[in-house]
């Protein structure tokens, strides 16, 4: 059994208020009946939750969380009181964040990315904002142009910090930003290079991409970033208005446009054009 996590389990015995399963150590796991939508019998098996609220009790839910133990998730402050801050990572109850996890100043209602982990003294989970507590820095096992996932996190004046593969740390340089993204988007994305200091750069495109897309897709490609992410030109926007807005002949413009279009990296309206 893995605290923390989802695991398949054995109801072992039932009574009035609900389903017990055992952990490694033969200690009982409780699930409320309320909480499950079908009857269960002795020797069923099932994927449950397994988490502490008060006390020493393992309970067991059949909500999926946000996160789960030693994960990264993007979250939201819903309270603080004396103690810390709390976080609605998709439980029955929220996680807090305790004062000596957190790192700057924590709004409510605002999202932030946190870091899921088992409190040594309590037993119980909690969230931690101080991302480079739970990233490696070094052994970093990614070469270049590995496809990896990604999870947004905040904006800098350089760009887009991302969490990479749930362990590693990222930047996606502002100008390798054609699409429009932002924090808490779980993404692909493709290494660039890793580093000295165990940092990654991550680009959004395959490498080579940018070999492939002529001179005149990259101006598209900006033009509509600049405009929030639609551009109000079509292949029969007349020579003039394109030409003013890119600096491209009409037959330039919709070369490139129908190369983007096949790349799946726009799409095309009546009244103008869309990054995907």
């Amino acid at each position: 059994m893995q605290y923390g996590k989802i695991n398949k389990l054995e109801v072992v015995r039932a009574d009035d208020a609900g389903y017990y399963f055992l952990d490694d150590e033969n200690s009982e796991i409780f699930l409320a009946n309320y909480k499950v939508s079908e009857v269960l019998n002795i020797g069923d098996t099932l994927e449950v939750f397994v988490y502490k609220e008060d006390g020493d009790q393992l309970l067991a839910t059949t909500t999926i969380p946000f996160a789960q133990i030693d994960e990264f998730a993007f979250l939201k402050v819903t309270g603080s009181n004396k103690v810390g801050a709390f976080v609605d990572c998709g439980m029955p109850n929220d996680l807090m964040v305790p004062f000596k996890e957190q790192s700057g100043r924590l709004d409510e209602g605002n999202w932030y990315v946190f870091f899921i982990l088992k409190d040594e003294k309590s037993g119980r989970l909690i969230a931690s904002r101080k991302v480079n507590d739970f990233v490696f820095f070094e052994n970093v096992d990614l070469k270049e142009g590995d496809e990896v996932d990604l999870l947004l996190y905040d904006k800098s004046d350089l760009g887009i910090n991302v969490i990479v593969n749930n362990m590693f740390k990222g930047l996606i340089f502002n100008s390798d930003v054609h699409k429009n993204i932002n924090p808490g988007d779980k993404i692909k994305g493709y290494i660039k290079h890793v580093r000295e200091d165990g940092k990654v750069d991550i680009v959004l495109e395959p490498l080579g991409y940018k070999k492939s897309v002529d001179k005149n897709s990259e101006i598209i490609l900006t033009a509509i970033n600049n405009n929030d992410g639609f551009l109000e030109l079509t292949d029969k926007s007349s020579p003039e208005d394109i030409k003013h807005q890119l600096g491209l002949s009409k037959k330039a413009f919709k070369k490139s446009l129908g190369y983007l279009y096949k790349q799946k990296l726009v799409e095309l309206y009546k009244d103008g054009v869309k990054l995907i």
